[in-house]
């Protein structure tokens, strides 16, 4: 059927009509789309290449022992400062009443030693008045000698007598010198043999305390290795503590990405766990101080002759803000979705500039296991030297 002449120019009208309904639509988002940009995408960096990370406290026993007692399994909360995991203290406990009896017995020998100096003193003081007397006795004899009153052989027995307090007066000084080698310039807490007996007393009350594993902080259980009966040596990894209020994101920008990053600038992510509706709020605390092949056990060689450029992702870790984290939260290796601000600290700057003044992670779980040893130490110094001093009156 022919289209008459009106039908052909409606018909070409109309398609005039579409295409340029169809300019206007190609027009209108590409408008869209460079405002968008403008106004919003070129502010912001993102990827969807980050995972939550933390701190995987591995808990190792620091003496060996066969374990008697798992207080916590994976996926348990513990406190800092909570038992774990306990090992047979029968070892240990001999150990220490052994130690125990030998500083006992060390402090009653030095204090030993000190009475025996001052018997020296006094068997040197009795020597020089036998040598005085000798010399007296034979000056006397001397004198009279002249004049007949007394033999000459008995004058030589005077003249014996002498040498023989001189030579006694000699050994008691050098019995004296002798044992004041060994107390001389000291007192009893401070007498080599105290000081070893006191370090071997501390060393097995430590082993006796640590056979109690406690959790250094507070956290999750997560790969627990150890059961019961299992015999562990110093270093036997039993389980880890992850505390998920303190992890972060590491996030892997490309290389292209990172040249307006500064640290300190805000930055919004989502879970994949909790989807779009849930946002985290964060901060750019490093940026990558080389890539992750740089750090590989296998570094590419670039060098070769097939080489091919491949665009580096550099990690930047991100802190999460702490509310966000207790409404959601997060689990270590978690996939994120992270959008970099980079508009605000522009200015900022790309390494730190200063150093680490207060340590990042640190617990007290440890500091008092000594007070109760020097405490232990103190009663027995104190008891066995009264109780010499006592025999002694």
């Amino acid at each position: 059927m022919e289209t008459t002449p009106e039908e052909h120019v409606q018909r070409s009208s109309k398609r005039k009509r579409n295409f340029i309904i169809l300019i206007l639509i190609i027009v209108l988002a590409a408008a869209g789309c460079l405002a968008w940009y403008l106004l919003y995408a070129r502010y912001y960096e993102s990827t969807d290449d980050a995972y939550v990370n933390g701190n995987q406290v591995a808990l190792t026993p620091q003496i060996g022992g066969t374990v008697t007692q798992v207080t916590a399994d994976e996926g348990d909360f513990v406190e800092k400062g909570q038992p774990l995991v306990l090992l047979d203290p029968s070892d240990t406990k001999i150990a220490l009443q052994q130690a125990e009896a030998n500083l006992a017995n060390t402090v009653r020998q030095v204090r030993g030693l000190y009475s025996t100096a001052d018997n020296y003193r006094a068997q040197v003081a009795a020597k020089q008045v036998a040598l005085q007397t000798a010399q007296n006795d034979y000056a006397r004899r001397q004198k009279i000698f002249s004049t007949g009153a007394i033999a000459a052989e008995d004058l030589s027995h005077y003249r014996d007598a002498v040498s023989s307090a001189q030579s006694d007066l000699a050994a008691a000084q050098q019995a004296l010198r002798t044992n004041l080698a060994m107390v001389d310039d000291t007192v009893i807490d401070s007498h080599p043999e105290i000081k070893t007996a006191v370090a071997t007393l501390r060393q097995r009350y430590l082993d006796n305390a640590r056979t109690t594993i406690v959790a250094p902080v507070s956290g999750y259980v997560a790969k627990r290795a150890v059961q019961l009966g299992m015999r562990v040596t110093s270093g036997t990894t039993l389980l880890a503590i992850v505390p998920l209020n303190e992890v972060w994101v590491d996030a892997n920008f490309k290389e292209s990405q990172m040249s307006t990053m500064r640290l300190g600038q805000k930055v919004t992510l989502n879970a994949d766990l909790y989807g779009d509706d849930v946002e985290y709020h964060g901060t750019i605390e490093s940026l990558g101080i080389g890539t992750g092949s740089a750090f590989s056990l296998l570094p590419a060689q670039n060098a070769s002759g097939n080489w091919i450029k491949i665009v580096q992702r550099l990690p930047v870790r991100i802190t999460l803000d702490p509310h966000d984290m207790q409404k959601h939260p997060l689990r270590v290796g978690l996939s994120m979705n992270a959008r970099v601000d980079i508009r605000n600290n522009e200015d900022g700057h790309l390494l730190p500039q200063q150093t680490v003044s207060t340590p990042r992670f640190t617990t007290d779980v440890y500091k008092d296991s000594l007070e109760a040893a020097d405490k232990l130490v103190a009663k027995i110094l104190h008891d066995n030297s009264n109780a010499v001093a006592a025999s002694a009156r």
